[in-house]
């Protein structure tokens, strides 16, 4: 399987997609969907980007307007439905987010390829910050769980915490193991190597 380039980019398309599976809507009951369905820790979005990623849709041809109507003296409001190209659009971008792993870019991966540009105690110092807040996120993600855990909800839609989970044990391992290889007295990244690295900084 290889790569489609779409006609939209923005994952936030895929989400409005999906619910639109469901039925018909206008973007405020998209909105309130993505938020009530916790989907807002999971894609980023707002009003704007929103009602931006429904125009582009409907100018793809994966929705179009059903109806518009008015409540009173609120402004109109524009109900969207799913076309088949859409359907097709949808069924093709979800699966292609399944099979196939995106290399990507994260901040954290970015710093640690740079991170001997600080002094080992430092780098120390802010890992330890930074597992304070992995901790932290990991403690509420799992209250968050079982929460959902205890209101019976089904498995299916707890796959994403758990995937959430997942990554932050492994990070909070992976910053672990990576403090006690920096502090080891005998085969840490102690003050020599980092002077080595900083060298020409002297010169």
């Amino acid at each position: 399987m290889v790569t489609t380039k779409r006609k939209v980019g923005n994952l936030l398309g895929l989400a409005v997609l999906s619910y639109l599976l469901m039925r018909p809507m206008h973007p405020y009951e998209l909105s309130k969907a993505l938020r009530d369905n916790g989907d807002a820790r999971s894609i980023k979005f707002n009003h704007g980007s929103l009602y931006m990623v429904v125009g582009q849709l409907a100018k793809a041809g994966f929705i179009t307007e059903q109806e518009t109507s008015r409540d009173g003296a609120r402004p109109e409001r524009t109900v969207y439905a799913l076309t088949e190209a859409g359907r097709a659009e949808q069924r093709d971008w979800l699966r292609e987010l399944v099979e196939l792993p995106e290399h990507e870019y994260p901040h954290f991966v970015a710093a640690l390829s740079l991170v001997s540009a600080l002094p080992p105690d430092e780098v120390v110092d802010l890992l330890n910050r930074r597992l304070d807040r992995l901790t932290g996120d990991r403690r509420s993600t799992q209250d968050n769980y079982d929460e959902a855990v205890g209101n019976d909800v089904h498995p299916l839609f707890l796959v994403e915490e758990e995937y959430r989970l997942a990554m932050l044990d492994a990070e909070i391992a992976f910053v672990r193991r990576f403090i006690e290889r920096i502090t080891d007295p005998v085969a840490g990244w102690g003050a020599g190597l980092w002077a080595a690295f900083h060298e020409g900084e002297r010169s």
